[in-house]
């Protein structure tokens, strides 16, 4: 079972949306050069979960004076048993509800990164490479949101 922290609950901000994670929360959007431009990887959120059976970056609440990077690598150490050694951090983007925000912390791979290397915990049902440009899976709906701002960080065009 995930560590529980204080900072585990829901949360509503000023634009009246529910969150998951009392002081905010952050995700690692990996991505690298693909055949057909920009990849990203993407775990599968498991059907239980706030908008389940949608495609987004691994991540969750933050704990209490917990970084953004931190909490962004801590959560895919736990989802997709990926290591920050496995990692090279980017910039961050922070989409900021008002009262609870959300971090992106971007990041390429160190090295090969495959899939099926990967050690899914019960928050997830899969994870792959998905081309940015025409991803084919229904997307997490903070991440399609977000889309328009991480594109430029990530060398991409609308």
């Amino acid at each position: 079972m995930p560590h529980t922290s204080p900072t585990d609950g829901w949360t509503t901000c000023d634009l009246g949306h529910r969150h998951w994670g009392l002081a905010g929360a952050a995700g690692l959007l990996v991505h690298r050069p693909g055949p057909d431009g920009v990849e990203v990887l993407l775990q599968h959120r498991v059907e239980w979960s706030h908008h389940g059976g949608t495609w987004g970056t691994p991540g969750g609440a933050l704990h209490p004076d917990e970084s953004p990077a931190d909490g962004a690598l801590r959560e895919a150490g736990e989802e997709l048993g990926l290591g920050s050694s496995q990692l090279t951090l980017g910039q961050h983007s922070v989409d900021d509800h008002g009262g609870w925000s959300y971090t992106t912390v971007l990041a390429v791979p160190a090295g090969a990164l495959e899939p099926a290397d990967l050690r899914l915990n019960s928050e997830s049902t899969g994870v792959a490479w998905v081309p940015l440009a025409d991803p084919g899976v229904p997307l997490h709906p903070g991440l399609a949101a977000s889309l328009d701002t991480l594109r430029p960080l990530l060398g991409v065009g609308r």
